[in-house]
Order: C-alpha cells, then sequence, then structure tokens
C-alpha cells in the first residue's frame, strides 16, 4: 500500500474523532504486514486519563483482532478537523509502537496540503526499550 492511501485513510479517521474538550482531532490509519489496515481517532473524556490517542485505538484494533506484525502508520491532526501541520505521535504513543514495532517501523506525518514526514520509529524514539 502507498503512503498516500494510509493517508487517505488517516484523514477519514479524522473526521470521526471525539474531541469535546480540546476540539484537536486526530485520525491514524495502521498498515499491518499482511496488507490489511487499521484505522483509529482520538477518543476523548471528561476525566482526561481515559481518553485515547488515534495511534493507540488503532493499535487496540488491530492487536484484539490478532494482529502482532506493523510495518507503518499514517498520522494527522488539526483544530476542529483541519489538518494544521505535522502531528507527531505522542510519547506513550511511540512506546505502544516500540512494544509491537521494528526499528524501521514507518511513521508518515501529514501536513497541510498533499505533503508529509516520514521517519522511522527509531528516529523518533532513539535509545528505546522493549522486549
Amino acid at each position: 500500500m502507498t503512503p498516500e492511501k494510509l493517508i487517505e485513510i488517516a484523514k477519514n479517521a479524522m473526521t470521526r474523532a471525539y474531541a469535546p474538550y480540546s476540539g484537536y482531532k486526530v485520525g491514524a490509519a495502521l498498515l499491518c504486514a499482511d496488507g490489511t489496515v487499521f484505522s483509529g481517532c482520538n477518543i476523548e473524556n471528561g476525566a482526561f486519563s481515559p481518553s485515547i490517542c488515534a495511534e493507540r485505538t488503532a493499535f487496540a484494533k488491530a492487536v484484539s483482532e490478532g494482529y502482532r506484525d506493523f510495518t507503518a502508520i499514517a498520522v494527522c491532526g488539526g483544530k476542529d478537523g483541519i489538518i494544521s501541520g505535522v502531528f507527531p505521535p505522542c510519547g506513550v504513543c511511540r512506546q505502544v509502537m516500540r512494544e509491537f514495532c521494528k526499528d524501521d517501523f514507518m511513521i508518515y506525518m501529514i501536513d497541510v496540503g498533499e505533503g508529509y514526514e516520514t521517519r522511522t520509529l527509531k528516529e523518533l524514539l532513539p535509545d528505546s526499550f522493549s522486549l
């Protein structure tokens, strides 16, 4: 699957975000090694700590369905669902990625317009730990 197709799925997922507190909507599309894609959006909660990021939603959906082999994720976000620049995964999401992914796992961070930045997990989370 091309990065552009994965990006399209992430943008669509962003439209389903539940963000009444921050107003920041985030979408993600997680690509499994076999080509299966799981999308996710952020889901906020008034208590804040039960909120879940789009990336972790996608991973939770995939892992709960028995998938454990991932190759890439596309992430986008912005206030009121308007992409306002690159939205890198938070530290918690990076550690969840590390739990299931290798150093060469690709992260496509969508920018304004048709652009995107690409980083590997190792670049976003150097000197990390996993099993």
